[in-house]
């Protein structure tokens, strides 16, 4: 698909992976619609992106609620006449596989999952009728292999690629020119080990505790030490561009991951983690 005219949006798009991809598609000249659940830093990304240039809408969403992502789309159409592409990207991490609350999880995966599931009922339908459109799911490397301490957020991501896969072969079958795409980025400089900035205020204590705490940790210095979102929004366009389904930032580590499941499968040693590997593309 082409980008020049179209009509973009993107959730979670007022900081990094999805920012950095606004800030692409509007470089491409792309109509562009962001939007987050952070109200301050969502009025600066539009402020910032329109002072450049960006032909640009702002739209506070929660996307675990159905209306709030239908009403993106709305916004979308209402403004710019027209939506191409839907970038379900908003997500948040938290949760080791033991001792994590059950509401912690609910919370991890009404972002994560109902996020992606409410983008694909929203805009999906709008694509087909009009025979153009491509759907961008993020997942993870951690949609690929479990990693400890990330249980909530590897379940989430193993449902998006789940998801996404499902959906590129139904697309197929319809012969629409619809496409779709699953990112899998290792790590990325962004603030998703902030998650907890997001998190329900009832919740917000399960950050107290050590072992979270220990996890959090080690998350920022990873994340601090990965790839920039930059690099990531230009290998976005490329596979929308190309009709692309895996967006690999992490090449590598992405394969290796899945060759060493085969592996263990067949009667090998269990999968290593290797987080050096998932810093470098």
């Amino acid at each position: 698909m082409e980008i020049r005219d179209k009509t973009v949006v993107i959730t979670g798009g007022a900081s990094g992976i999805g920012l950095a991809t606004a800030r692409q598609f509007a470089s491409s000249g792309a109509n562009v619609v962001i939007g987050d659940i952070e109200e301050a830093p969502l009025n600066s990304a539009v402020s910032q992106l329109r002072s450049e240039g960006a032909k640009i809408l702002g739209v506070r969403c929660d996307v675990s609620v159905e209306s709030d992502v239908v009403g993106l789309r709305d916004a979308a159409l209402s403004e710019f006449g027209g939506a191409h592409l839907i970038f379900n990207n908003a997500g948040v991490a938290a949760g080791p596989a033991i001792g994590t609350p059950k509401a912690v999880w609910d919370w991890v995966l009404r972002v994560n999952v109902d996020g992606v599931i409410n983008g694909i009922n929203a805009f999906v339908p709008h694509f087909l009728e009009q025979n153009e459109g491509h759907v961008i799911n993020t997942g993870s490397l951690a949609g690929l292999g479990g990693v400890p301490g990330m249980g909530a957020y590897c379940a989430s991501k193993f449902a998006v690629v789940g998801i996404s896969e499902t959906l590129f072969h139904e697309l197929l079958l319809s012969g629409k020119n619809v496409g779709v795409s699953v990112l899998c980025p290792g790590f990325v400089r962004t603030r998703i080990h902030e998650s907890y900035r997001n998190m329900p205020n009832q919740l917000k204590s399960y950050n107290e505790d050590p072992m979270v705490r220990s996890i959090n940790e080690i998350a920022t210095k990873v994340v601090n030490a990965g790839i920039d979102a930059a690099d990531v929004a230009t290998a976005i366009e490329h596979a929308v561009t190309t009709n692309q389904f895996w967006i690999l930032t992490h090449e590598r580590a992405a394969l290796r991951t899945t060759e060493q499941r085969l592996e263990w499968m067949k009667g090998g040693p269990a999968t290593g983690i290797n987080l050096d590997g998932a810093t470098q593309p």
